[in-house]
């Protein structure tokens, strides 16, 4: 792994690695649809997605009056620095407002309110894993531009059984994202998937690694006493779980240089 430079880079609005659950269909989800499902599998392990369904309609906002809102009293301007690198209150805001909305949304079925303390804790230590993530980029010239972007959004929405990546977009915006941080957390995934690229090579799972994977989402269906609902057969959801395989492997792989990275930088945290 390269050491890290400091390079001078454009200042870019940094959201959280862990966006492949807007690119994979979970596969426990993928019975009740025959075959679509909400995304479930995680670009990096120290973050909870605070990515929304794609399978959300615009019409999901409705009683968004009523939803509990998160306390932002207290947040500094600077919420750490990374090697120099400030990460600030108005990048942290939109990213910790979209986690707050998703653990809101889990805690309300559970009758219990969300760890605040907690849930900002894990945003900045996302914020910075995803600092150093793009800093390790930018030491091996790697950037994203525009068209990659739009791919990658195209990419996700025709995963979702979506027409365009617009439509996706707004399916985001239907539960509390908006389409600027969506946008910035698909640049984030395609630059990680990159710096996956440069260090490790092309992931390519095997079709035994899909086959164990397909074959641990049926039993824990069955063990979870849904056997009566049909699950899709292999072939039907082979490229999701193709998608599902490489984005485990490419979090686990920015999961082990983020370790590395954290053992060299100098970071300190203000909340």
């Amino acid at each position: 792994m390269n050491s890290l430079m400091r390079t001078p880079r454009p200042r870019t609005r940094r959201t959280r690695t862990a966006l492949a659950a807007l690119a994979t269909a979970a596969l426990l989800g993928l019975s009740a649809c025959g075959g679509g499902g909400d995304g479930d599998a995680k670009a990096d392990d120290s973050a909870a997605s605070g990515s929304p369904s794609a399978d959300a309609s615009p019409d999901a906002s409705d009683g968004a009056d009523a939803a509990p809102k998160p306390d932002l009293d207290g947040i500094p301007d600077v919420v750490a620095e990374v090697n120099g690198e400030e990460i600030t209150k108005d990048e942290f805001t939109p990213v910790y407002e979209a986690s707050f909305a998703q653990a809101a949304s889990q805690a309300q079925m559970g009758g219990e309110a969300p760890d605040e303390d907690a849930l900002k804790k894990s945003t900045v230590d996302d914020l910075v894993d995803t600092e150093l993530l793009t800093q390790e980029a930018a030491s091996r010239g790697i950037e994203v531009s525009d068209d990659d972007v739009e791919a990658e959004l195209t990419k996700l929405a025709e995963q979702n059984g979506m027409k365009s990546g617009d439509e996706l977009l707004k399916a985001v915006a239907a539960q509390g994202m908006d389409a600027d941080t969506a946008r910035s957390q698909v640049q984030t995934q395609v630059l990680v998937e990159q710096l996956v690229t440069d260090e490790k090579g092309p992931i390519e799972p095997t079709e035994k690694e899909l086959r164990e994977i397909y074959d641990a989402a049926k039993k824990q269906q069955e063990q979870s006493g849904q056997e009566g609902q049909a699950f899709p057969p292999f072939k039907q959801v082979h490229d999701q779980v193709e998608e599902q395989a490489r984005s485990q492997e490419i979090g686990k792989v920015a999961q082990s240089l983020v370790t590395g990275l954290r053992k060299d930088a100098d970071i300190t945290i203000n909340i």
